[in-house]
């Protein structure tokens, strides 16, 4: 029925997070809001890392890629649960920083660093920096010896595979803003720069094909791609790469309809391409990262919200008002992304009716979801809207000076708070 196993109806017909009462929760807390369950974060956590040991015996690591969804208590969590943590930005660094994480666990992207942000890296000695292009080669490489120090990098690498998804989320195919050419050379290029550069370490490569990807095949063939380029490494250059990240991507369910594939699956079916090509080309089996976010938070957050108005355009459509829209979930403006929504306080009463959700901003195209079945809804009841767990807060803004919601953190029917709801004091706190 639901698109997480951690949601429910209870007696009272109302939905359920991680068994806590999302009417209750409103009461509670006002909306909008955006709820977590916990323990099914941990779960999805843990099956990842189980199936590193499973599939490559342990010799891996998993890290959440936080920009998913990233603040002091995922970071909490993600060390707890013995992951490794993908930042692109100086802020994530900082945030897990912070939080007490493992440095030598977080792996640095992003296309366009600051000087700052790899100063930030090299003095709070995080563990791998995935290098975009040779600029940023060059910078890092003067930036690590004026403080004496060596970089420990991987190159971001595009296999050269369309993984079929929206084209804004694709990454992997050579007309892409991330990383390094095969087709033209400068993949090859980069390395043997990196080879030869005295404050670099080139202990690896990174692809990342996309996101929200459903079929495994794509996945196979970048694997393949990556043992290929890396046997290439070892003959041109003589230089054994001993890690291989192979980015994240996995799809998760949106809509009751979608068919992801168990991560168990992705897991064991890659890890067979891997050792076989890797024996084939006769090289060292790499130590193997991987980047879920989506998979791992997606599912799992439910963002509640009030109703404020219901406008019946007859032949046309029904638009349900709520109290928050585009500043929490750009992802329906930017992608027109699938969401099931239900009404939270009728979650038990059948879907008769389709509605678009409207946002509360001064903006035409600020919609959550168009023709979407629901429950008949009137102005005050709890619109929720499922699956909202990834790329909402983390992309959330204040476009109409409208505070971003709270976070609240659900585990066995007790709730508290990982992010406070914004004030207008915070909006206007950097205003001179």
């Amino acid at each position: 029925m639901f698109v997480s196993d951690g949601l429910g109806v209870n007696e009272s017909g109302h939905l359920t997070v991680g068994g806590c009462d999302t009417v209750s929760l409103a009461k509670k807390y006002g909306t909008p809001y955006m709820c977590y369950d916990e323990n099914m974060i941990r779960k999805n956590c843990r099956e990842f890392v189980k199936s590193m040991e499973e599939n490559y015996d342990g010799n891996g690591l998993v890290c959440y890629a936080s920009k998913a969804f990233s603040c002091l208590e995922m970071c909490r969590i993600c060390k707890e649960e013995k992951m490794g943590l993908d930042v692109v930005s100086g802020g994530e660094i900082f945030t897990a920083v912070k939080a007490g994480f493992p440095s030598e666990r977080i792996c640095f992207h992003g296309n366009n660093k600051t000087n700052d942000e790899l100063t930030m890296a090299l003095d709070n000695n995080v563990g791998r920096i995935v290098v975009d292009n040779v600029e940023e080669l060059k910078r890092l490489s003067t930036l690590a010896s004026k403080i004496g120090k060596v970089a420990k990098i991987m190159l971001r690498i595009k296999p050269g595979i369309d993984a079929h998804t929206h084209s804004f989320i694709r990454t992997g195919q050579i007309d892409s803003k991330f990383g390094f050419a095969l087709e033209t050379g400068e993949a090859m290029t980069a390395v043997k720069l990196a080879v030869e550069t005295d404050s670099i370490d080139l202990c690896g490569l990174h692809c990342h094909i996309g996101s929200q990807i459903f079929d495994i095949a794509p996945f196979e063939l970048a694997a393949k791609v990556m043992i290929d380029f890396i046997s290439e490494i070892k003959e041109t250059v003589g230089y054994e790469i001993r890690e291989l990240n192979l980015g994240g991507g996995f799809g998760i369910k949106y809509l009751e309809s979608d068919t992801p594939k168990p991560f168990s699956e992705y897991m064991k079916r890659v890890s067979v391409v891997v050792k076989n090509e890797a024996e084939k080309k006769n090289v060292k089996l790499p130590f193997i990262l991987i980047e879920p976010g989506r998979s791992v938070v997606g599912a799992e957050g439910v963002t509640v919200y009030t109703v404020g108005a219901v406008k019946h355009i007859p032949n046309i459509r029904t638009y349900i008002s709520v109290d928050g829209g585009m500043t929490d979930n750009p992802r329906y403006i930017l992608y027109q992304s699938d969401y099931d929504v239900m009404c939270a306080n009728k979650a038990n009463e059948p879907k008769t009716e389709k509605v678009t959700v409207a946002g509360k901003c001064c903006e035409s195209g600020d919609l959550i979801q168009e023709n979407a079945p629901i429950q008949k809804v009137e102005a005050g009841d709890l619109l929720a809207v499922l699956s909202t767990g990834a790329y909402n807060y983390s992309m959330a803004s204040n476009y109409n000076r409208i505070p971003r919601p709270i976070v609240i953190m659900a585990k066995d029917g007790e709730s508290r708070i990982i992010i406070r709801r914004e004030t207008y004091e915070d909006i206007t706190r950097n205003d001179v």
